[in-house]
């Protein structure tokens, strides 16, 4: 069947007047419509009449037609942002988010900070569009690597304020409800101790403010001792922190303070202030802020540490965010450490009349080789009995070690000290040698003292007690060795003789091999060698052979000049202790060259 060309091109006419119409009833207003360019307006189609048809169908103006209706509306037109984007594959993510961060580290080491900034800000974009779930391996690499962002972003900033010399903008003088808690205290129940603090704080201040400066680290932090020790230097905590800054042994040890019978370099007010310094650096370079870096000084940065871990993956931490959830007793150091703040800088603020602080520590050092009681050794000065203690608190029993020792005297007195020192004969307290023992159930203090015929106080002081004089059963406290009823070896050198080359130990009630084998730092085997015994039965008054000349690993020594006790023991691997009891000496006996002692190098 054919059909006419008339027809086609009729058809075509009435089809493109229809799509026009279309158009033109769902046309957007034209207020609403951005105008189109100059050429598109030349592109319109024409009105066609419909007396004069073309013969032919036109061309171009369907193709013109169908571009206008296939344009969308305005309204529906998708913005670029909507656009769906591709998802990131987590592994790539993260890789290219530690990528970034190393990047930030470098830019942050040639001092570009903002190149710093904006690469840290790259990597916490990554790590945020890269969807992992909980249970997958990558997750808690995610949320260490926010953690590391949110720390290095921190620092960068505090560090900024630092170096312009705006080092009070690093410490917030925040007053929110926890603060005004501390200066509500500060005013009323501590007032006392706060002014007492305060007036103490002249006598360290300088020196602390000289180390902080050295390490360029804010001076506000010179107050601290205000919090952890009211500037006292032989505080002693619940805790078992001890001094200025009230260090427990570990960590004092971890930044070099040493202790021993005679020193305790925590309550060094010197040495302690540069191991603090070195730990806020640590913690600072650490958390990256002030708040949190005070906060993990006081309570421990793995506790710290553990609760930031806690926190919400798409989370930069905040100190008063974690504030709720660390110890109560310690997380309060921060708010007190800025109560202090705001109170110094501003009494009159607060109702607070703060008295004139003491004046500097001055003083000079000489070296000692010889144990020296620190109080006798004033009184040969004409100074107060605890003068040379004060300026010597690591000193534990308050005398000189038998070693060499650098001593803090008044300045203008070193050689006068010296001369005074060298005069006076040795001597070792009683409490820097002795012995274990463990607590009963239902002994006391002043039970065990007692019995071990010294003093309550002693005790106390040698094992940090406190006040309240406080044990528990099972636990260990050391005893001063001064002889009594009690299975010790300072007590059994009381039962000691010597016969020749032989030292004999008379048994008495409550004796056994075990003990005494212990007492004198031998084997139960040798004793029962030495005195032909077939059984660990023993009588009461019966004498034992405990060490003999001829015995393998024990011998006589004969006194050189210059030599002491202590460094005999040393020398042979001995205790003191043993040395002293075994040729039945105490810590005041003097020895002279050419004297014979029995030792025994079973140590060695």
């Amino acid at each position: 069947m054919r059909i006419h060309k008339s027809y086609i091109s009729g058809l075509c006419i009435t089809l493109l007047i229809l799509v026009l119409n279309y158009c033109a009833s769902h046309r957007t207003p034209v207020a609403d419509i951005p105008a189109p360019p100059p050429s598109e307006k030349t592109a319109l189609p024409q009105p066609i009449e419909k007396s004069e048809p073309p013969s032919t169908p036109p061309v171009a103006e369907p193709e013109k037609a169908k571009v206008i209706e296939n344009q969308p509306p305005p309204q529906e037109i998708i913005p670029p942002q909507k656009v769906e984007e591709e998802k990131i594959d987590p592994v790539e993510a993260m890789e290219e988010a530690m990528s970034a961060y190393q990047e930030a580290q470098i830019a942050w080491n040639q001092g570009d900070l903002e190149a710093a900034i904006s690469a840290l800000d790259e990597a916490y974009k990554l790590i945020l569009q890269s969807e992992i779930p909980q249970d997958s391996p990558l997750f808690q690499d995610k949320n260490d690597l926010r953690l590391l962002i949110a720390k290095r972003i921190q620092e960068i900033y505090a560090s900024r304020a630092t170096a312009i010399g705006e080092n009070h903008q690093t410490i917030p003088l925040v007053e929110n409800k926890y603060v005004q808690r501390e200066l509500q205290s500060f005013r009323t129940a501590e007032r006392k101790s706060f002014e007492a603090g305060y007036k103490r704080s002249g006598l360290y201040r300088e020196m602390i403010l000289k180390e902080l400066r050295a390490e360029g680290l804010p001076e506000e932090l010179s107050w601290m001792p205000m919090i952890e020790s009211w500037f006292k230097v032989r505080a002693y905590s619940r805790a078992r922190a001890l001094g200025l800054w009230q260090f427990i042994s570990s960590t004092g040890y971890r930044f070099g303070l040493k202790s021993s019978r005679f020193i305790d370099e925590r309550m060094d007010p010197e040495k302690a202030t540069r191991a603090a310094v070195k730990y806020l650096k640590e913690l600072h370079s650490f958390f990256g802020d002030w708040t949190t870096a005070l906060a993990a000084y006081n309570c421990g940065e793995f506790r710290v540490q553990r609760v930031i871990k806690t926190q919400r993956i798409e989370y930069l931490d905040n100190f008063w965010d974690l504030y709720p959830r660390l110890p109560r007793e310690t997380a309060r150091f921060v708010p007190r450490f800025i109560a202090t703040l705001l109170i110094i800088n501003d009494p009159g603020k607060y109702g607070m009349t703060l008295p004139p602080p003491d004046p500097p520590l001055e003083y000079e050092t000489i070296t000692l080789n010889r144990p020296v009681r620190l109080s006798t050794l004033s009184s040969n000065l004409s100074l107060p009995a605890e003068k040379l203690a004060d300026m010597n608190p690591e000193l534990r029993f308050k005398s000189t070690p038998d070693e060499e020792y650098s001593l803090k005297v008044p300045p203008d007195l070193g050689e006068k000290t010296l001369a005074a020192a060298n005069s006076l004969s040795r001597w070792i307290p009683q409490e820097a040698t002795y012995v274990y023992h463990r607590v009963r159930r239902g002994e006391t203090v002043s039970g065990i003292a007692a019995r071990y015929r010294t003093s309550i106080s002693a005790i106390a002081r040698l094992n940090n007690l406190g006040r309240r004089y406080l044990i528990r059963p099972g636990q260990r406290l050391k005893v001063p060795s001064r002889g009594g009823r009690s299975y010790t070896s300072s007590s059994r050198s009381l039962n000691l003789t010597k016969e020749g080359d032989k030292l004999i130990y008379t048994v008495r009630r409550g004796d056994s091999l075990y003990l005494i084998a212990n007492a004198f730092k031998t084997t139960i085997q040798n004793i029962k060698n030495l005195n032909r015994l077939r059984s660990n039965n023993l009588a009461i008054g019966q004498k034992l052979v405990i060490f003999t000349g001829t015995q393998e690993g024990t011998t006589f020594y004969t006194v050189k000049a210059g030599d002491t006790p202590y460094k005999i023991a040393e020398k042979f691997g001995m205790s003191l202790n043993l040395l002293l009891n075994m040729n039945r000496l105490t810590t005041r006996s003097k020895i002279y060259p050419g004297q014979k002692l029995l030792v025994t190098n079973n140590g060695k």
